[in-house]
């Protein structure tokens, strides 16, 4: 048994050898994602702190003409004469279409002959009551026969008005649809006539938005039409209703047009701008988002890194307005996020407000 002894003795050595070699190499490891196992993930730390925040609240809106109105007719009849061109100015009343009306002006002069004779039969039993030659009940018909012919004359009259249709509101007419001999029917379109001396834009704002607006505020239209032109308005007013599917209020912008640039249709990209106001505002890097969650990375006291999830009040170029998730004098990873995790520590460089920025 002797011999073998060394032997074993040598195997022993080497084991722990290996093992020792192995224990150094795990040593010498940087310990796997975070810093875990290694030293601290060098990072940028800032401190939240309120401060002033003045962003503008931005929607896609569509332009409705102040007044607007398709002209048809209200009977079925040709058309006799049309009074306007295409795209022309038109003030309230001006005549637009006339229809034939050769029928009501016959109905009309046999209506005021029918008239006439009724009054003169009434005037002539007038006079007769007063002599006691006739019963009074003789000229309460008589009366009733002539107020029934006035009656007629009055609805021949309305009848033929319905044959000249006019403009209800000044504004501009579209593109005319009728010719003369054209039979028109009610319904008929004849031409567009809108008012687009001032114009209203209409915007969804989300229901988390709506206690920011309010009658009165500022708005500036821009469409990509025109480039950089603006164009100034007020809110007019916020629908009482939201839409049951968006949760969005509909509010409503009310623009000056004096040169017509804007036209019912088009599309306008509204900005509100909501005043300045205290916040915490941080970086826009210290926001990340990944699927549905929006977090920053929040330094605890003893230096080790969580996830603390935020929601968003706004954005301008290069920074974010947080409603939820941290609180003023915290501390947030600004920089460095790559090898973070939950748990990991940091080390501090460059740390400074985020106010101060």
């Amino acid at each position: 048994m002797m011999p073998h002894l060394p032997r074993a003795l040598l195997m022993c050595l080497l084991l722990g050898a290996l093992l020792t070699a192995c224990g150094k190499d795990e040593a010498a490891k940087p310990g796997g994602p975070g810093g875990r196992g290694g030293g601290p993930v060098p990072v940028v730390v800032e401190t939240v702190a309120a401060q002033e925040w003045t962003d503008a609240l931005r929607a896609l809106g569509t332009v409705h003409a102040r007044e607007a109105v398709t002209i048809t007719a209200k009977v079925s009849e040709t058309v006799q004469q049309v009074h306007f061109e295409s795209g022309q100015q038109v003030a309230r009343g001006a005549p637009l279409v006339t229809l034939s009306g050769q029928q009501q002006q016959a109905a009309l002069a046999s209506a005021e002959a029918a008239l006439g004779e009724a009054e003169q039969l009434f005037l002539r039993q007038q006079q007769l009551v007063e002599q006691q030659l006739i019963a009074r009940a003789a000229l309460d018909a008589q009366r009733a026969t002539r107020d029934a012919a006035r009656a007629q004359v009055a609805q021949v009259r309305a009848n033929l008005s319905d044959r000249v249709i006019r403009a209800p509101f000044a504004g501009v007419l579209g593109i005319r649809q009728v010719s003369p001999g054209a039979l028109v029917t009610p319904g008929t379109p004849i031409a567009t006539l809108d008012d687009v001396s001032r114009v209203f834009v209409d915007f969804p704002v989300p229901e988390t938005e709506l206690a920011d607006v309010g009658p009165g505020q500022a708005l500036v239209g821009r469409v990509a039409t025109y480039g950089e032109r603006s164009f100034d308005g007020t809110v007019a007013t916020v629908s009482t209703r939201l839409d049951s599917a968006s949760r969005a209020a509909t509010v409503r912008g009310d623009f000056p047009n004096a040169d017509g640039a804007l036209k019912p249709g088009m599309l306008v990209e509204v900005s509100l701008s909501r005043g300045t106001r205290q916040a915490l505002v941080v970086p826009e890097i210290a926001v990340q988002q990944i699927g549905s969650e929006t977090f920053v990375w929040r330094v605890k006291s003893d230096d080790t890194v969580e996830k603390a999830n935020v929601e968003v009040g706004g954005r301008v170029p290069g920074k974010v307005m947080l409603k939820a998730g941290v609180e003023a004098g915290q501390r947030i990873v600004t920089a460095g996020m790559g090898k973070l995790q939950a748990g990991a520590t940091v080390a501090a460089a460059g740390a400074q407000p985020a106010a101060a920025k």
